[in-house]
């Protein structure tokens, strides 16, 4: 029996043609609501409507994977060189037959099938997008659309990861790449959403202390780091390592194998050496994740609270709160519960929003100047 080719491109043109009736929606959607409305205001709408959608995509792909899902397909871009599991039933069932739980069975070929189908109608929308800014841009607009072109790179790219998440096997180090690729995509579509809304608006980026924007610049750094390291635990499936809290096994310090758990270039379930990776590499990568939440949500309340004290990013203080708390909560819950699904997908949405929010708060922030007027009331991005 002939092996299954990993890239296929006979259905791509299918699924290309499927990711552009998904992405009419909300495009048709954007136009009817924002007919009589300015270039500028239909550009943001866009944008907010694909930020939305995106995010929804990340929760999804969270989904995909936590339900093995990934390879539910093991080619690329289509299944069994099909552009949907209908027509790959047959070769389906027959892996389905031979290994009734997985990887491949008809619930998760579909699961991942729609995952790339919503990921390829989200290019479609960054596309239009791209191609939108730029004709607005020849028309005379103020914005910029180099920022939009360089989320359509970034889409394509996002794409191949997409791929070799499924050629190499679910290689660690590529899904978590994979995870902080749509990370970095939110974080690029709420960039593009604030300057619309400045040039709709004719105003600039609010002025804030430097020390309030030195916290912001850290919180960032900080987040994404624990993205990082929240990534790497689940593409490990090192969540249950610790069953317990605040102590691991019954331990305030474990078993711990850092060096074994952080080697980055490696097989799922694997050392670098091709040996079985062992408990105490999970546990490692499971309590660093836990160590580095000690810092985390510390440094987000008190970057919130300085946020609030400025007068003027409020809005984004009380995100950043009611978020620290969410990551809380779904976390404890990942681990006393037993890593419900609800629970770890809504983990990787609200580190998605934290991005997201925290992105937000860098845009529409600047290290006010000597000159600046002091403002009273506090401003955020309009949906």
């Amino acid at each position: 029996m002939n092996a299954q080719p990993l890239y296929d491109y006979s259905p791509v043109l299918h699924i290309m043609l499927m990711g552009l009736v998904v992405a009419l929606g909300p495009l048709a959607w954007v136009w009817l609501r924002n007919k009589q409305a300015g270039s500028e205001r239909r550009l943001q709408a866009l944008t907010l409507l694909t930020l939305f959608l995106t995010f929804d995509l990340v929760m999804f792909g969270a989904f995909t994977r936590l339900t093995d899902s990934g390879l539910g397909c093991p080619d690329w871009p289509g299944c069994y060189g099909n552009a949907s599991p209908i027509g790959a039933h047959a070769e389906i069932g027959k892996a389905e037959a031979a290994m009734p739980t997985g990887p491949v069975t008809q619930g998760k070929a579909w699961i991942e099938m729609i995952h790339r189908y919503l990921a390829t109608a989200a290019g479609v929308l960054i596309v239009t997008l791209a191609a939108a800014t730029w004709l607005q841009r020849r028309r005379g607009s103020v914005v910029d659309p180099w920022w939009p072109a360089a989320t359509l790179g970034w889409v394509c790219l996002q794409g191949a990861f997409g791929a070799w998440t499924v050629t190499m096997k679910l290689f660690p180090a590529i899904v978590t790449l994979h995870l902080l690729g749509g990370l970095v995509l939110l974080a690029l579509l709420c960039r593009q959403a604030v300057v619309y809304e400045h040039a709709q608006r004719g105003r600039g980026r609010e002025p804030v202390a430097p020390g309030v924007r030195a916290w912001l610049f850290a919180a960032v750094a900080l987040v994404w780091l624990q993205s990082a390291l929240g990534g790497w635990v689940s593409t490990n499936y090192a969540v249950l390592a610790c069953t317990d809290f605040p102590t691991c096994q019954g331990r305030w310090w474990p078993d711990m194998h850092l060096r074994q758990g952080f080697e980055l270039w490696r097989e799922l379930g694997m050392t670098a050496a091709g040996e079985h990776l062992d408990f105490a590499a999970l546990t490692g990568i499971h309590y660093v994740h836990r160590l580095m939440a000690y810092a985390v949500l510390p440094a987000l309340a008190f970057t919130a609270w300085r946020l609030h004290r400025s007068g003027v990013l409020a809005r984004q203080a009380r995100w950043i709160v009611a978020l620290a708390v969410w990551q809380l909560g779904t976390g404890l819950s990942n681990i006393i519960l037993g890593w419900p699904i609800a629970a770890a997908v809504g983990h990787t949405g609200g580190a998605a929003a934290l991005v997201v929010v925290l992105t937000w708060a860098l845009c529409e922030s600047r290290t006010a100047l000597a000159s600046d007027p002091v403002h009273a009331q506090p401003r955020g991005l309009s949906a």
